[in-house]
């Protein structure tokens, strides 16, 4: 067999592994999340209350009917998140009974944009959520007596607003609420402690290094730390019911506490879980302390263990769809290249590395890249106070435009690094020889190539969406099936990745493509360690601080990062490193450094404007 046949047939090979990982991925996750054939899985787009499109994921347990109806559960995401986020907790409510109902809240996921800041205005129902019980407490096959509301975060937030309006609602409609990752109303407007959960049953999850929630602000001014928040009066005012808890004895974490509120016994219980504000939805100890909470104030129709868990199991298999989902994009490249008229994109011969560097070529690289590196760091933590507080009108998703203009900025760096690089070392880059140099038609089959490539890795989404009702996802690092109004939003952001996914490609590869050491393999690891190194040191030098200090860096050094931003580096810090090593596979194929910056930048763009708020 001829080296070039050998070659089309190994690409094959690993597309049909690609997409039987996407295909394991699909089965699995969705047996998992219909409780194996017991729970059926709505996609639904309804009308609300307040006159807003919501999009929700309704799971049935086949326990629930008009005959014998169940407790039902709404949940929803938080801020920059979608329904999918609350996969963990939908999972494990639906096995044990309750019928649930996660919603995308407004600005969110498919469900309707809202003008910036009217989110919480009374009309639009707390963001959704209490359109949700309204609507929920209409289904024939619930119990409208017993439905829990719970979120994460803003989801939070939510449900504690919600509640807010079921106390003036005629009939009240919501029997208890778990705050996850967010604080109750703990006075009134007098500054006085009050219950306004009244006799409901009500939790709240605190997370011991939260970002965002959990401070008391003390008497000299200062905060408190998040993990001390179940000594603070806040938290101890909540134990008992909205009385003042001065002179009382101090209650405890994850027990519960109840007294009769008018005629009613209600709940009261604090999980103080040692973990931060993300984790929160990611953990297994959050899931059985949500499942202790609202079997206690529900009744959980079928009880099961709060540890006996099975979302992660839903995990992995989403897990593996990712894996096979950049499998599929980049073998399907290197098997379009044998298709008319993509062979002119095909290198020669395999790339091979150029020799060893020595001397002043030897020691640019590795300055180079810890310059890029330091760079990386700078902009975006002391970058992220000026740039976020100038977002112009006209870019609706305020976290990708920061991530966008740190990502340009670095790629222009990139490029600057390169143009120093050549006066120092003496040495000039060939361009022709590496491809950075390239003619207007080549230029248009790349573009054209990487439009299908994405196009159809993406489809992947969708197919999994439509016959599973499932996406492929792992925590943070998520991709769903979006609806067409995030078309235009994909292109306004596109620039920003385009620049920086292409000279990030155009400087691993036609500038640092080299023999390091023995095997050919350990330039590209070195180059993807770079390519993620500022991600991680800047998450380890915030969350360093904040375990051993109680607080983030933030607090100590004026303009330096933020609560939120140390979050969003999560999912970067995988996909940097992948990015590079996409990047090697395909030019080692093509000598073009375009075509892999220009996929990466597809996906990423799509992936960040499809999992955040959009703000109008």
């Amino acid at each position: 067999m001829k080296p070039s046949s050998t070659k089309k047939s190994k690409a094959r090979f690993w597309l049909c592994i690609a997409l039987v990982l996407c295909l394991i991925s699909c089965i699995g996750a969705s047996a998992v999340q219909t409780s194996f054939g017991q729970v059926t899985i709505r996609d639904l787009r309804f009308e609300t209350a307040s006159g807003h499109q919501m999009s929700a994921l309704l799971l049935i347990p086949d326990t629930a009917t008009p005959e014998n109806p169940a407790p039902a559960i709404v949940c929803s995401h938080g801020w920059y998140n979608n329904r999918e986020m609350q996969d963990l907790n939908y999972v494990e409510y639906a096995r044990r009974g309750f019928v649930v109902l996660s919603i995308d809240m407004y600005g969110h996921g498919n469900s309707e944009n809202l003008p910036n800041g009217t989110w919480w205005e009374p009309e639009n129902n707390a963001n959704g959520m209490y359109d949700a019980v309204q609507m929920m407490a209409t289904l024939p096959f619930v119990d409208a007596s017993r439905i829990g509301v719970t979120g994460h975060s803003n989801g939070a937030l939510a449900s504690r607003t919600a509640v807010l309006l079921d106390n003036e609602a005629e009939t009240p409609l919501i029997a208890a609420a778990l705050l996850v990752s967010n604080d109750a109303v703990y006075t009134d407007d007098n500054g006085n402690y009050y219950n306004m959960f009244g006799s409901r049953d009500a939790g709240i999850v605190a997370c011991q290094y939260d970002e965002f929630f959990h401070r008391v602000k003390q008497e000299d001014g200062s905060r408190s730390a998040p993990r001390d928040y179940i000594h603070q009066a806040t938290a101890q005012s909540f134990l008992y019911f909205g009385q003042d808890p001065a002179g009382q004895e101090e209650r405890a974490s994850y027990q519960m506490y109840t007294q009769d509120v008018d005629g009613q016994e209600a709940i009261r219980v604090i999980y103080n879980p040692a973990i931060t504000h993300p984790w929160a939805h990611f953990s297994k100890g959050v899931v059985a302390s949500s499942v202790e909470f609202f079997d206690a104030a529900l009744g959980a129709p079928n009880p099961i263990d709060g540890n006996n868990q099975i979302w992660q199991f839903k995990a992995a298999f989403n897990a593996i769809g990712l894996v096979g989902f950049m499998m599929f994009a980049v073998s399907l490249a290197i098997v379009l290249l044998d298709a008319r008229p993509f062979t002119a994109l095909k290198a020669d011969g395999p790339v091979q590395p150029a020799p060893a560097l020595t001397g002043r070529s030897k020691g640019w690289f590795w300055a180079s890249n810890l310059l890029a590196v330091a760079f990386s760091f700078l902009v975006y933590m002391f970058g992220y106070s000026i740039l976020s507080s100038a977002v112009p009108s006209f870019f609706p998703q305020s976290p990708v435009y920061f991530i966008g203009m740190w990502s340009l900025l670095c790629g222009l760096f990139a490029l600057l690094l390169i143009f120093i690089g050549g006066k120092v070392t003496g040495a000039k880059v060939d361009g022709k020889a590496t491809g950075m140099r390239i003619s207007g038609k080549t230029l248009g089959l790349t573009v054209l190539l990487a439009l299908i490539v994405a196009a159809a890795t993406y489809g992947l989404v969708f197919l999994a969406d439509y016959f599973f009702k499932t996406d492929f996802r792992l925590w943070v690092l998520a991709l769903k099936a979006f609806t067409a109004d995030k078309f235009p939003i994909i292109l306004i952001y596109l620039p920003f990745f385009l620049v920086y996914y292409i000279c990030n490609s155009i400087s691993i590869n036609c500038c640092n493509y080299f023999q390091i050491g023995k095997h050919e393999w350990v330039n590209t690891a070195v180059m993807a360690v770079f390519n993620g190194l500022a991600c991680l040191i800047m998450i380890l030098v915030m969350y360093i601080c904040f375990f051993v200090t109680g607080y983030l860096p933030s607090e100590f050094i004026p303009g330096f990062g933020g609560s939120i931003i140390g979050i969003w580096l999560y999912p970067i810090v995988v996909i940097l490193p992948v990015a590079a090593v996409v990047s090697r596979i395909l030019y080692k194929h093509t000598r073009n450094p375009y075509l892999s910056g220009i996929i990466m930048a597809l996906l990423v763009t799509t992936m960040s404007c499809t999992n955040t708020l959009t703000q109008l």
